[in-house]
């Protein structure tokens, strides 16, 4: 099955109407023509079958028949991560976290942060090819550049974790998650996380956890947890 999405198709409308940028693509790049039919989801959980009524060369209208709503996979994880100083690597765990069922990312700037700017928009455009590549229907949130400070003010859901590196008592993130419970996991930048910072997000009720015995880079420690929580999770629904 190919997928396509549009956030403006809804259950609500009956017609899709494409502007000129997606009508080029989907007829000469895929070479679509009246008629045919495609699938469409909107990224919150609907699956449309879109059925192309009429193109010109600036709009092609599809119309619209809602096959089902699919509910976001529970429980949900969120990972707050420090954007990677190679971006490629920080682009690659969005895409693979993204088909493996995240639920949203917040990239965060920490005191040793060597990448303190970051392209939402791009981020978001992975997200959404990975979704897509994957067959999902729900696309991950991805928020803004939050500094670690205001994360912790404003995340009270859920289970909390920090990952960090520091020798101090952990405990090991197979045995710290819990099966059918959220979670928000905190993964620090090249340099770990400051002492300052792991005291703050223990004192704001994260549980420190070890990932392994091995010193991970960034993106696998992210990559790690998300593998953790699904295999935990084993019938996530």
């Amino acid at each position: 099955m190919q997928l396509f999405y549009y956030p403006q198709a809804s259950r609500d409308v009956s017609n899709l109407s494409l502007e000129k940028e997606d009508t080029r693509h989907m007829t000469k790049v895929l070479r679509k023509k009246a008629g045919d039919q495609i699938n469409i989801t909107n990224g919150l959980g609907d699956l449309f079958n879109g059925k192309i009524d009429s193109i010109t060369s600036n709009r092609t209208v599809i119309e619209l028949t809602h096959i089902k709503h699919v509910s976001r996979p529970q429980p949900e994880l969120h990972i707050a991560i420090a954007p990677t100083k190679m971006n490629d690597r920080m682009e690659w765990f969005i895409e693979k976290a993204t088909e493996m069922g995240i639920t949203t990312i917040t990239p965060i700037l920490c005191e040793n942060s060597e990448r303190r700017k970051i392209n939402v928009e791009r981020f978001d455009r992975i997200a959404i090819s990975a979704m897509k590549q994957s067959l999902q229907f729900h696309k991950p949130v991805i928020n803004k550049l939050t500094s670690i400070d205001e994360f912790l003010e404003i995340q009270k859901l859920g289970n909390r974790f920090i990952a960090h590196c520091e020798d101090q008592d952990k405990t090991f993130i197979d045995d710290a998650l819990e099966v059918n419970k959220d979670a928000c996991i905190l993964i620090g930048p090249e340099g770990d996380f400051s002492t300052q910072e792991i005291k703050k997000a223990i004192e704001s009720d994260f549980i420190p956890i070890a990932l392994g015995n091995n010193r991970l880079r960034t993106e696998t420690a992210g990559i790690y947890a998300v593998t953790a929580f699904n295999l935990i999770n084993k019938h996530r629904s």
